[in-house]
C-alpha cells in the first residue's frame, strides 16, 4: 500500500515539474489570439467556474429530487416517468453550466 502511494505521489510531482515546459506558448499563437494572457487568465477561470457551479448544483438538486422521486416511486410505481422528468430537469443545470462556460470560452 505504501508503494501504492509513493508512486503516485512521484506521479504527481513529475506531472506537475514538467507542466510548465509543454505549457509554454509561442509569441505568434499568443498574438493571434487577440487577448492578452492577463485577460485570457480570467476567461478560463470565469468558464471553470461557470461549469463548476453549475455541475455541483446539478448534484445537489439531483440528489434531493433523486430521493424523493426514489421515494415516491416506492409508494407509487406508476409516477415513475414523472419522476424521471424532475430528474431530467435538475439535469440540465449542468447543461447551462456547459453552455455558458463555451460562450466564455469562444470570446478567446
Amino acid at each position: 500500500m505504501s508503494i501504492l502511494i509513493l508512486m503516485s505521489v512521484l506521479l504527481m510531482l513529475g506531472v506537475v515539474s514538467v507542466t510548465n515546459v509543454f505549457a509554454q506558448e509561442s509569441e505568434t499563437a499568443a498574438a493571434a489570439s487577440g487577448a492578452t494572457p492577463d485577460v485570457q487568465k480570467f476567461g478560463l477561470i470565469a468558464a471553470a467556474i461557470a461549469f463548476g457551479f453549475g455541475a455541483i448544483g446539478a448534484g445537489f438538486a439531483i440528489a434531493n429530487v433523486g430521493a424523493a422521486a426514489m421515494g415516491a416511486i416506492g409508494e407509487k410505481p406508476e409516477i415513475a416517468s414523472q419522476a424521471l422528468i424532475f430528474i431530467a430537469l435538475a439535469e440540465g443545470l449542468v447543461v447551462f453550466g456547459f453552455i455558458t462556460a463555451l460562450m466564455i470560452l469562444g470570446k478567446f
